[in-house]
């Protein structure tokens, strides 16, 4: 009993972290499951985990969701993004093509090395386009498509729409909230269709289910607050540097 709350805090303080930063949280809680061999993985421990997250989000930017009812062009804009991403993930999820690239520590390694140079790249020019004047129907669904690519574990969601954004020559901070605000709509899918799986197993709500989705809440809504802070002074070499030296421990991990 101890050790499957242990294993849930440590996996809810892996996805709090990483869901909002550009390291990919699929990763992560891949890497951790693997290497530590944890027991207390399941669909709906994944559900509990991605539901604090989405619920962070929600919480935070509560207030720019309420407004978007009088911006039906923002509001408009961020479903029409999120359709590439619903469209491809119901597609892999249905097929069991996803299966390919769970639990792979290669993929995961290439793909963090990879998607953090191009994320070093895109954020070395200064750029400064904002949602607010900038942001139409032919980028976000450029970015939209770019954000296919955090089905595979190690790409990140965060990172690649970050980078897409960054390539389009908007603010950091701008190219941050376009990642946050669809992350909602793809969260909230890869929420139903974990939960659509998991519908047809024995399973109640229990304590661990409860830690998790409070835990990576938490985790989820000081992170994002964080982040937010930390990208108006800073760039993002520090989170490639990052994913470049997790690639590193996996290739050695993986080849020696």
């Amino acid at each position: 009993m101890l050790s499957n709350i242990i294993e849930i805090i440590i996996l809810s303080i892996v996805q709090g972290i990483s869901e909002f930063l550009p390291i990919s949280s699929s990763a992560h809680l891949n890497i951790v499951q693997v290497i530590f061999e944890f027991n207390s993985n399941s669909l709906m421990i994944d559900v509990s985990l991605h539901l604090g997250s989405l619920l962070a989000i929600i919480f935070y930017f509560r207030r720019e969701l309420l407004d978007l009812k009088n911006n039906q062009k923002l509001l408009s804009l961020v479903i029409i993004g999120s359709i590439p991403l619903v469209i491809a993930g119901y597609i892999i999820s249905t097929t069991g093509i996803i299966n390919l690239f769970e639990d792979n520590l290669k993929v995961i390694a290439w793909t963090t090395l990879i998607f953090g140079i191009i994320l070093y790249l895109a954020d070395k020019s200064k750029f400064d386009k904002k949602i607010s004047s900038n942001l139409n129907l032919k980028t976000i669904l450029y970015i939209g498509l770019f954000q296919i690519l955090a089905l595979i574990p190690g790409v990140s969601r965060a990172g690649i729409t970050i980078t897409a954004a960054r390539l389009f020559r908007f603010n950091r901070f701008d190219s941050s909230k376009i990642s946050f605000l669809l992350a909602i709509p793809a969260i909230a899918g890869a929420s139903v269709l974990q939960l659509k799986n998991a519908v047809g197993q024995n399973f109640e709500f229990n304590y661990l289910i409860l830690i998790s989705i409070t835990l990576s809440f938490l985790f989820s809504y000081f992170t994002v607050k964080f982040f937010l802070e930390y990208i108006n002074k800073f760039s993002l070499n520090v989170f490639v540097i990052y994913r470049i030296f997790i690639s590193i421990i996996l290739f050695i991990i993986i080849y020696n």
